[in-house]
């Protein structure tokens, strides 16, 4: 669903088609829902491509940039995976890097010991991690954000970059792979000490909110805590309760820091800054909401499950860059967005890749707490289907 919201502001429902027609597409160039799994496309493969990673033992996951890219990056790393499968390819597959323990995390390394290694090495990953560990690897794929265009096939479009990732992959390997949309993968929660000493002092329960305030540009992404506390204040009192509000910020190479501020009228503020994404994992699934900006933080709530396997709705505030590429692609990730993000999304622009200077100076006070706020209470109380 996409609706207009207070204040100029639109919201776009996480399980939303794109028809193909409403947006700039690049077509697949075959019907996908037509062919069957693991049947040749009628587009040629990429044949040296296709001779190495079909010789190659084992498979380096080798990501060094930033976590927002690293994680919408990982649909690609399934679908090699799926190929390889697919054509009974064994392999060991490897995370390395800062975000080894994080990817470990996905059922993307589960895969077997190849029982006859030839020595062969394929390294997946993004510039960095490729220049960090691809030195002597027979094949190395750059995941790059900005390479794959927004694909089209059966009168659907598929704008996030999970879903370009992955098609992009399989049209250069020749094959119909299994996964369908929503294409990216999630991470699976563990045992925390933190989030049950969160627990015990009673901030996981009643209505507890969480806002994402790092960002790698705070000029123009930082929302601010003061406007995610007005945001909670306002949800707190339409729903006559005590809201608890987690700030997570960012900075782990500062080491964590927990402060508790005093208590608002209908709020209650706990600023939690530099726990490692992995332990933000356990954390995210046990939060009624969560919103943030285009970071990645905020990608990474949304990819993070409870042990049920379900996740809280997860709003993203998207003042400038397309609210489209920029998700998961998961339902219950959903975008508020201005009218640049929805032209940007529509053309599939980038004001930086592109250097499109913009007629307005657009800033994340685009989005008026209070406006906001009533789409998050209709998440809430399961209003937006």
């Amino acid at each position: 669903m996409t609706a207009v919201a207070p204040a100029g502001i639109r919201f776009h429902h996480g399980s939303l088609v794109v028809p193909a027609g409403a947006v700039h597409t690049t077509p697949l160039g075959y019907a996908r829902d037509s062919v069957p799994v693991g049947a040749p496309l009628p587009v040629a493969a990429a044949a040296e491509l296709v001779r190495r990673l079909s010789r190659c033992g084992e498979i380096q996951v080798a990501f060094e940039g930033k976590l927002g890219d690293t994680l919408l990056a990982l649909s690609g790393i399934r679908a090699v995976l799926d190929w390889l499968r697919l054509r009974s390819v064994r392999v060991t597959v490897q995370a390395v890097g800062p975000y080894a323990e994080l990817i470990a995390r996905t059922e993307l390394i589960t895969q077997p010991q190849a029982t006859t290694p030839n020595g062969w090495r394929a390294v997946i990953g993004d510039r960095p991690g490729i220049e960090a560990h691809g030195a002597e690897a027979a094949v190395s794929l750059v995941l790059d954000p900005a390479a794959p265009p927004c694909w089209s096939s059966d009168g659907r479009a598929h704008p996030d970059l999970p879903a370009r990732h992955y098609l992009a992959l399989e049209r250069r390997l020749g094959i119909r792979l299994p996964d369908t949309t929503p294409f990216a993968p999630t991470l699976a929660t563990r045992p925390n000490h933190l989030v049950e000493e969160l627990r015990s002092t009673g901030w996981l329960g009643n209505l507890n909110l969480a806002a994402i305030t790092a960002t790698s540009w705070p000029e123009r992404k930082d929302y601010t805590a003061q406007r995610y506390i007005a945001l909670a204040e306002h949800i707190a009192e339409a729903q006559q309760t005590q809201a608890r509000l987690l700030l997570i910020g960012g900075n782990p190479t500062d080491g964590l820091r927990i402060t508790a501020e005093a208590p608002r009228r209908h709020v209650q503020v706990l600023r939690l800054d530099g726990m490692p994404a992995d332990h933000l994992t356990d954390l995210f699934p046990h939060y009624h909401l969560i919103v943030g900006n285009d970071t990645g933080l905020t990608h990474l709530a949304a990819m993070a499950r409870g042990r049920n396997g379900s996740s809280p709705p997860v709003v993203g505030l998207y003042a400038r860059h397309s609210h489209s590429k920029w998700r998961t692609g998961l339902p219950h990730h959903h975008a508020v967005a201005t009218d640049l993000s929805d032209r940007m999304h529509q053309g599939d622009l980038c004001p930086v890749r592109d250097a499109i200077a913009t007629d307005t100076d657009i800033h994340m006070d685009a989005f008026p707490p209070a406006a906001l706020a009533q789409v998050c209470l209709e998440l809430l109380n399961g209003v937006r289907p």
